[in-house]
């Protein structure tokens, strides 16, 4: 189980997405939940992604700017997987 920093809820680890800051301070979307570096946690929910773009929850979390192609290419991924689904 980990917690969304955006929401606050306890989640299996598959129904959130992680998000990555390497030690080079290089922001990415870690679809193998492996990659090193400090990780925050994104329920794959469009919402979430808003309020977190909205609060700088992740940029805090993260301690690092968040560009906003990143929350762009979030929402991307969660409405494509929600076709496929």
């Amino acid at each position: 189980m980990r917690k969304c920093v955006a929401t606050g809820e306890m989640k299996p680890k598959k129904e959130l997405i992680r998000i990555v800051r390497s030690k080079e301070g290089e922001v990415s979307i870690d679809l193998t939940g492996k990659k090193s570096g400090r990780g925050a946690y994104l329920s794959k929910d469009k919402e979430a992604v808003m309020s977190a773009k909205k609060k700088n929850t992740l940029s805090n979390h993260l301690q690092v700017k968040i560009d906003d192609h990143l929350y762009e290419e979030l929402i991307e991924l969660i409405e494509k997987e929600k076709r496929l689904s």
